[in-house]
């Protein structure tokens, strides 16, 4: 642990991803993935849009075919015309090797290629396959992502281990094997691309399992076996609560040991759902655990019997939301306002001790207390709010405290409200 308590980070390789750096100390990078079909050049874009805008530093996106190599591209371009500098890593898997070599436009737009090694082909053509690939990431100086997944493991390195494993004078457990195989996977494949050339500061690891447990032992394993950065998430990780819970789990105690340099929270839509979920949870879950800073924290009272009103649910759904939407524009005119605390609160129980402790802080009235709110400023009580307008006047008030104590970036007008 670090003197203010914070994990001490594993120190690792720095990798650059077009404009992003991942591991030698840099901030451990928030990754998403698209789910549109990549040759829809227009939807893919809009997507990756949509995840760059929340937050996402790093975007994949499938590379499955012709026509998905093919508008790589154009969608490239689209995010630039868009004022989007956002790093698109290739998805591959059987075929990478030949849409590298067959499309080298889309070779050249993708920041970095992601390479499974149990499904870059089979028998004697891994070997070849695999080369052409890191060549073609050497040639165009690109890193390569080398992740391995429990659900597409190595097939012959696996029965190999198995194998060895049974003819043991003390064999392991078979799922001991498989963690290790995992494992062996990733650092052999590493060991292989650098000997074709690939720079030891190209590579980043990643050996995904969708098991809590098994996922934390085997990045334990690796955080000790080598210093490139690792990409952590737990794979599969399912839909709703469920999925942000395991994810949540595995990855916080990974974090709290210092072990992770970019995450990726590998979330199932709800049907109709935003793909945007899954970079709000990542930020959330590092900021929680005071690893980095994205946007405003709201803390808001759970509720009992003193708060039969749904007023301050509403309120602090209402703020929640205003923060973020605000963000893109405070970000750029505000330095340090995604440290900003508020306090949503809804009876005098806690309401004014958890008020004073945020930036800003509202005290809602519970049942049976006077119809008054009094807000907080810094800890101390600056103005009483009541009747019909209280949210807009609490927005006004924030919108007042963020101009007059964050500071404009050097060389920018600082700007207020009513500009």
């Amino acid at each position: 642990m670090t003197a203010n308590g914070f994990p001490q980070r594993r120190q690792t390789t720095a990798v650059r991803i077009g404009s992003v750096t991942v591991g030698g100390g840099a901030p451990i990078v928030v990754q998403s993935m698209t789910n549109t079909d990549t040759a829809d050049e227009v939807a893919t874009a809009v997507q990756v849009a949509d995840l760059a805008r929340a937050g996402s530093e790093v975007v994949r996106i499938t590379v499955n075919n012709e026509a998905a190599a093919d508008a790589v591209p154009r969608i490239r371009d689209r995010l630039q015309a868009m004022g989007l500098d956002v790093p698109l890593v290739g998805d591959f898997h059987f075929n990478g090797h030949k849409l590298l070599r067959q499309n080298p436009a889309c070779a050249e737009a993708l920041a970095k290629y992601r390479i499974n090694p149990g499904n870059v082909g089979r028998g004697a053509k891994r070997d070849v396959q695999f080369a052409e690939m890191i060549e073609t990431a050497c040639r165009y100086e690109k890193p390569v992502r080398i992740g391995v997944n429990w659900g597409s493991l190595d097939q012959d390195l696996l029965a190999r281990m198995m194998d060895d494993n049974a003819s043991s004078n003390s064999p392991a457990e078979p799922t001991r094997v498989m963690k290790e195989a995992l494992i062996a996977s990733a650092l052999g494949s590493a060991e292989r691309a650098e000997d074709l050339g690939l720079p030891h500061n190209r590579i980043i690891i990643s050996c995904k399992l969708s098991g809590v447990q098994d996922l934390i032992a085997v990045y334990r394993q690796l955080a000790d076996r080598c210093d490139y950065p690792l990409h952590l998430g737990l794979t599969e990780a399912g839909m709703g609560s469920k999925g942000i819970v395991a994810s949540s789990a595995a990855l916080a105690v990974l974090l709290q040991e210092g072990i992770g340099d970019t995450i990726r929270i590998s979330l199932t839509p709800e049907p109709g759902g935003a793909r945007t979920t899954e970079v709000i949870v990542a930020q959330e879950l590092l900021q929680t655990m005071g690893l980095r800073a994205f946007t405003p924290m709201v803390a808001a009272c759970p509720g009992c019997g003193r708060t039969t009103s749904t007023f301050f649910q509403e309120l602090a759904d209402d703020i929640q939301h205003y923060v973020r939407n605000r963000m893109p524009e405070w970000r750029k005119q505000h330095v340090g306002v995604e440290d900003m605390t508020l306090a949503v609160m809804g009876c005098v129980v806690n309401g004014p001790g958890e008020s004073k402790h945020a930036n800003i802080g509202i005290s809602l009235p519970g049942t049976g207390e006077r119809p008054v709110a009094p807000v907080y400023e810094d800890g101390e009580k600056t103005v009483t709010l009541k009747g019909e307008r209280i949210a807009e006047e609490f927005r006004a008030i924030i919108e007042n405290y963020v101009a007059r104590t964050y500071p404009a970036p050097a060389g920018r007008r600082q700007t207020g409200p009513a500009d």
